[in-house]
């Protein structure tokens, strides 16, 4: 069974400083909001909106950057 928090998108409260770092992103779910500890490929800023590709053990995901299409806001 797929996580649901797979797909949501979520705002890095902590920076990547690139592959191999972590840092933190707070996603809405649940009727609030979840921190979760974050990894992506490339480097992305705190305040950087970023999508949910993948859910791993111990609140581990996996984020791509997310740039929404105008209207999806």
């Amino acid at each position: 069974m797929t996580d649901p928090v797979v797909g949501l998108t979520g705002t890095l409260t902590s920076p990547i400083r690139g592959k191999g770092s972590l840092g933190e992103v707070r996603i809405a779910i649940r009727g609030g909001t979840e921190l979760y500890i974050a990894r992506a490929e490339e480097p992305l800023t705190a305040g950087a909106t970023v999508l949910v590709v993948a859910a791993h053990a111990g609140r581990l995901v996996d984020v791509v950057a997310w740039i929404p299409l105008p209207g999806d806001r």
